[in-house]
């Protein structure tokens, strides 16, 4: 662990969910000591991060800061609602139980019902065990990322809450969310049509440098361009 940094974040360079927690960390300013999980090579089911996390899954933050749980902190909302608590500016969250329960939800349209649908773990069944090749997983991947991100268009586009941002004209864990997607699409060369509010709440993070630094083509591990 590096003396400055606090926190110890286990991650791979092109995860959705890595991502999230990457561009809360830079928001907030937290320095992290990254430790790269590497997914294709399959390290993520060895006994060693299996401790970490028994399901195998990216991210694992630990606290190593004075008096913390040794225990990992898993899945990227729940860290991010931690890393809030800890660290309250700027907020993830907005004021009012009505507001937090609306960017809650739109966070989990996308990272609860969207992106755990093409994660390698699924890609690994269906290509394994459920007869895809590569062009079925390719309209998988496409299918999941359509219906999630035109239902969260509909949303955007019609919902009054909606400003620069998915909700109000600041950043939550709403925005961070959509980018998390939009990313990984890009990794993967997917595009989506119909979804304009989208791509300008995304076009608006990006011109943010937290978003920008957390961007997976400029991580450790990924390819060259």
């Amino acid at each position: 662990m590096s003396s400055s940094a606090r926190f110890e974040l286990f991650s791979y360079w092109r995860t959705s969910a890595t991502y999230r927690v990457r561009v809360a960390l830079n928001l907030k300013g937290i320095a992290v000591q990254e430790t790269n999980v590497d997914l294709d090579a399959g390290e993520q089911r060895g006994e060693a991060f299996l401790k970490i996390n028994p399901m195998g899954a990216i991210p694992a933050l630990i606290d190593h800061g004075p008096g913390a749980s040794p225990l990992p902190l898993t899945q990227s909302l729940p860290i991010l609602e931690f890393l809030d608590e800890l660290y309250p500016t700027p907020a993830l969250l907005p004021q009012g139980a009505h507001a937090r329960a609306r960017v809650r939800s739109l966070a989990a349209m996308l990272a609860g019902d969207t992106h755990p649908l093409i994660t390698p773990r699924v890609r690994k069944y269906l290509t394994g065990t459920g007869g895809f090749d590569d062009a079925a997983w390719r309209a998988w991947q496409i299918q999941w990322f359509s219906t999630g991100l035109r239902a969260l268009e509909q949303r955007l586009a019609q919902e009054p809450e909606t400003g620069d941002f998915c909700h109000g004209d600041s950043v939550t864990m709403a925005d961070i969310c959509l980018a998390s997607i939009i990313v990984v699409m890009r990794v993967f060369r997917i595009e989506v049509e119909g979804i304009p509010t989208v791509m300008r709440i995304m076009a608006r993070c990006e011109q943010m440098e937290a978003f920008a630094k957390a961007d997976p083509r400029w991580q450790a591990g990924a390819p060259s361009a």
